[in-house]
């Protein structure tokens, strides 16, 4: 996954960034359906354009702002797909925008200081937002990140001091540090269960934090990561974590009870909680490990430790990461953050078959399930994918007058509307359609993998199109 959020992230940074030396300046400048006047810059060889400022001073763009999906000019129409870096630096006169459904990337500092912007309609086809993308938006009250962004960059979100509540979707598996810091409005945030960190003063300074759950597949809580959450008044850390980063919840004064599953306590910074946290709070362990958290360094400065759930009652046990499916040189590999899984799984082959006839018709696909478990853990929820084989450019090399079609494996995954294919040629063609034969969505493979978000209900089956290939799939 990770070598995926990597290549994601650098596919993101080309396409915004493809104008070259003209970042900062425009290439057409086009009225929208409102009059408005909208800066672009061409991209992708000229096929697709990406919003950018006027060139010249801050601000732009003012007052109430749509973004068209599309743009005719000089007899040509081009899809809007990015909004570049410093697109809306310091608009503070800017107070509403909606991005269009074409759009995938949002730049750096693309809002940075847009002050006055109080509504942003992001759409269920970005799959990145880069760094400081709406740093300092201190009107924005409220946010929705579709499902289908997947990484979310350094302090994304920093200094938005109106913000109240943030739900990040699950399809997001890689975020920067400092994404909230003085988000000092923010009451609740849902973190996905896909994360694995809580990175460094990722809610530094949010001092109206009342509640949030660390999901169970994080393993680290980085430095100064709830420094200066002072309305916590308890706190949770799954039995994952291995490590606590210094001042992690130093200035959460709140806190009267922090709540530990670890097993097998990590050594703490002497910092980590503030003295009127170890004087006054209470530390919860699990059953038999009260001794080992008072010989481990400052675990033992709590002077209340007691065993058990703080209710009295037995802990619910954590769930499993949902694990993820991959396809490598002949082999489906399946991982859990969640260590010590055993993965359950089942693979139906729709090419087993039996009749009379003189032709077949194979397609060799093969429908994946898993699902991981492990003592004393609930059942993950279940992963699907379905792996096929296309066919690639025929050839005849190596045996005289036999034509040879060659096929190489893709597995296609559809989750919360999203849908991913991996193990594609490069710019190989997708097309997404009802089962009634009305296409929903288009796109084209960049290093091998493609992305299409849509919004298909669960349970519902859509034929995914891979140049002359057919499969059915079923949205999850």
């Amino acid at each position: 996954m990770k070598t995926n959020n990597y290549f994601l992230h650098i596919i993101l940074t080309i396409l915004l960034c493809f104008a070259g030396t003209n970042t900062y300046a425009y290439d057409i400048a086009v009225p929208n359906s409102d009059g408005v006047t909208i800066y672009y810059n061409y991209i992708n060889n000229g096929t697709e354009l990406m919003v950018t400022s006027n060139g010249g001073s801050s601000g732009s763009y003012i007052g109430v702002l749509n973004i068209p999906s599309q743009v005719t000019y000089m007899n040509r129409t081009r899809s809007v797909t990015s909004i570049g870096e410093r697109a809306f630096y310091y608009c503070t006169g800017l107070t509403s925008i909606t991005i269009p459904n074409s759009v995938i990337g949002i730049g750096s500092n693309a809002f940075y200081g847009c002050s006055n912007l109080a509504s942003v309609t992001i759409p269920n086809s970005v799959i990145g937002i880069e760094v400081r993308a709406f740093y300092n938006c201190s009107k924005l009250t409220t946010l929705t990140i579709p499902n289908s962004v997947k990484y979310i960059g350094i302090a994304a979100f920093e200094g938005c001091s109106s913000l109240t509540s943030v739900t990040i979707p699950n399809s997001v598996t890689e975020i920067g540090y400092r994404v909230f810091q003085g988000c000092s409005s923010l009451t609740s945030v849902t973190i996905p269960n896909s994360m694995t960190s809580i990175g460094e003063n990722f809610f530094y300074g949010c001092s109206s934090l009342t509640s949030i759950t660390i999901p169970s597949g994080v393993t680290s809580i980085g430095n100064s990561a709830f420094y200066g959450c002072s309305s916590l008044t308890s706190i949770t850390i799954p039995s994952g974590v291995t490590s606590i980063g210094n001042s992690a919840f130093y200035g959460c004064n709140g806190l009267y009870s922090v709540i530990s599953k670890i097993e097998n306590p990590c050594t703490l910074y002497s910092d980590c909680f503030t003295n009127n946290v170890y004087y006054n709070s209470t530390l919860y362990v699990p059953q038999g490990t009260i001794n080992k958290y008072k010989s481990t360094i400052y675990w033992s400065n709590f002077l209340f430790i007691e065993e058990g759930d703080p209710s009295g009652g037995s802990s619910e046990p954590e769930t499993c990461a949902k694990p993820t499916i991959s396809y490598h040189n002949g082999k489906l590999m399946f991982n859990s953050s969640t260590e010590g899984v055993t993965y359950s799984y089942l693979i139906t082959d729709t090419d087993i078959k039996a009749g009379t006839g003189e032709e077949v018709n194979l397609t060799v696909t093969y429908n994946v399930s898993v699902y991981a478990s492990k003592a004393g853990y609930l059942n993950s929820e279940t992963a699907t994918g379905t792996l096929c084989w296309i066919d690639t450019t025929p050839t005849t090399e190596g045996i005289t007058g036999i034509a040879q079609i060659p096929a190489n494996a893709v597995l296609i995954q559809a989750n919360d509307g999203f849908i991913s294919i991996s193990g594609l040629d490069e710019s190989k063609q997708i097309a997404i359609y009802q089962t009634d034969g009305k296409q929903v969505a288009t796109a084209k493979a960049y290093n091998g993998s493609a992305s299409v978000a849509t919004n298909i209900s669960k349970g519902t089956p859509v034929i995914v199109k891979i140049g002359e290939k057919a499969v059915k799939v079923v949205m999850q």
